[in-house]
């Protein structure tokens, strides 16, 4: 889980280091919103997937 939500900081920190007004760059626009969307689903999956121990 703790991959998860460094993913989604990680993802705010790019969107935050975007260097165009008003984050209109390649950072703010697709590839910080792609790490923020992947650290959101890996959370999901890590919380909802069935584990091997019963």
């Amino acid at each position: 889980m703790f991959v998860g939500l460094a993913l989604i900081v990680l993802g705010f920190i790019v969107m935050g280091l975007d260097n165009e007004p008003h984050g209109n760059g390649i950072l703010g626009l697709t590839v910080g919103p792609i790490l923020t969307l992947s650290g959101f689903v890996f959370e999901f999956y890590a919380i909802f997937a069935k584990s091997s121990k019963s």
